[in-house]
């Protein structure tokens, strides 16, 4: 059952400390290198994510009791011949382990919820064909659910996918390829998008003793081990951005994010200079980073989130709600993430008289028949992004409502606990 809730703020000040958690991002690939590394790794700081709960389940399910849950839905079923695994709408979880479970001695089913099952995976599937995977579509052609035979037997150590549909397709090879017994040369076909995401990766494998060379479009790998080591996830940039957002639409604010730094491997530490043109400065000391609200007149025009997509929904809606009428490129990903994030956002911010046209690649916003109502009623398309991203929204509207409030547990379990630290009151909160 679904469990909305109103948003409510009686001033426009925000002031507080704010505990994050790790990054999704960073811990989702820190747990499939700690499985590949048969012990050597371990990671800290793990994310209370429900994508990340979901991912640690699986790969710890042999030492755990069969059938544990994930969300509402059974994680693990199994017969004699194969265990199916049930990711739900964990897409990061869906790429990583199709890659992991090519290596591993058994027959698996990866499935997930019905949105998923409408999200592509036939570029990875392709490249790991080409490396010598046994991968089945069980329904549908080119989407889950998948039944994987592991003890990949390669046959190339060469491999060539497209760079600007999705960076985890690329980050899921890069994973394993220390583990093929022959290496991995990966080229990347056209303009890479989500670049700092493949850099995240690599730092992340080089942490772990694992050495790469990037020429031009190829990364290669060789065969090699991982040395003993811990990696200690960061508190999570994505979800620092609905604080800066908040920071944005306030009059006054002044937050303090604990353990965020200035040199960050998360590509949406880009955050910082995208805020700076709407006034919010950034200073780092005390370990985090301090957030303040100054006056400043909005020039910039375009906006290139390329690197940085899952901070869309969140700069164009500030931007929506400022009645700035920017520009926005770099958004080609976001059709196949958790919904078609650029439908739902031309869907919601009509609500408030914001017009997000598209043409081609390029999208504006139209601002000038905007208007602010006394309530609004935000679907969220089961997307954790867009509860969060119009959520600021309570500074300028008396009444947010949120559809679907728990859905945030995808990747900010604490969210609307949070707010209620800063006075944007959530009635009837999910506990």
């Amino acid at each position: 059952m679904r469990h909305n809730i109103i948003l409510t703020k009686k001033n426009k000040s925000v002031k507080g400390t704010i505990h994050l958690t790790g990054s999704k991002s960073e811990c989702n690939r820190a747990l499939i290198i700690e499985a590949l590394s048969n012990g050597k790794v371990k990671v800290e700081n793990i994310s209370d994510a429900a994508d990340t709960v979901t991912l640690q389940r699986v790969l710890s399910y042999k030492l755990q009791v069969a059938g544990e849950k994930a969300g509402n839905e059974s994680l693990t079923t199994f017969n004699s011949q194969h265990t199916t695994y049930n990711i739900g709408p964990a897409g990061t979880a869906m790429r990583f382990l199709t890659a992991y479970f090519t290596l591993q001695d058994e027959e698996v089913i990866l499935t997930g919820s019905e949105r998923m099952k409408q999200r592509p995976i036939g570029i990875l599937v392709n490249a790991l064909r080409a490396l010598g995977a046994n991968i089945e579509y069980v329904e549908n052609e080119g989407f889950p659910p998948i039944k994987l035979k592991g003890n990949l037997k390669q046959l190339s150590d060469k491999v060539s996918i497209k760079g600007n549909i999705s960076s985890q397709y690329i980050t899921a090879l890069l994973l394993i390829a220390a583990r093929l017994p022959l290496g991995l040369e990966l080229h990347i076909e056209g303009e890479l998008t989500s670049r700092p995401y493949v850099e995240m990766t690599l730092a992340m494998l080089q942490s772990a003793g694992i050495q790469h060379t990037w020429t031009d479009n190829i990364i290669r790998i060789q065969n090699q081990e991982f040395k003993e080591t811990s990696l200690h996830v960061e508190p999570d940039w994505s979800a620092a951005s609905y604080w800066y957002a908040i920071a944005a639409l306030a009059d006054e604010a002044e937050l303090f994010l604990p353990g965020l730094t200035q040199y960050s491997l998360q590509g949406d530490s880009a955050l910082t200079e995208l805020m700076a043109n709407f006034g919010i400065t950034s200073q780092f000391k005390d370990g985090g980073v301090y957030l303040q609200k100054e006056a400043k007149a909005l020039s910039r025009k375009i906006f290139d989130l390329k690197e940085c997509p899952d901070l869309a929904q969140t700069i164009i809606v500030v931007c929506a709600a400022l009645g700035h009428e920017a520009t926005f490129t770099g958004l080609e990903t976001l059709k196949i993430k958790e919904t078609d994030r650029v439908k739902a956002l031309q869907n919601e911010l009509a609500k408030i008289g914001v017009k997000l046209i598209e043409k081609g690649q390029i999208y504006k916003l139209d601002c000038s028949e905007k208007f602010i109502p006394e309530h609004i009623f935000v679907n969220t398309y089961d997307d954790h992004r867009m509860a969060m991203a119009f959520a600021p929204l309570a500074l300028l509207i008396p009444e947010v409502e949120i559809e679907d409030a728990k859905v945030v547990e995808k990747s900010y379990p604490a969210f609307w606990s949070d707010l209620e630290k800063v006075g944007i009151a959530p009635s009837n909160p999910p506990r």
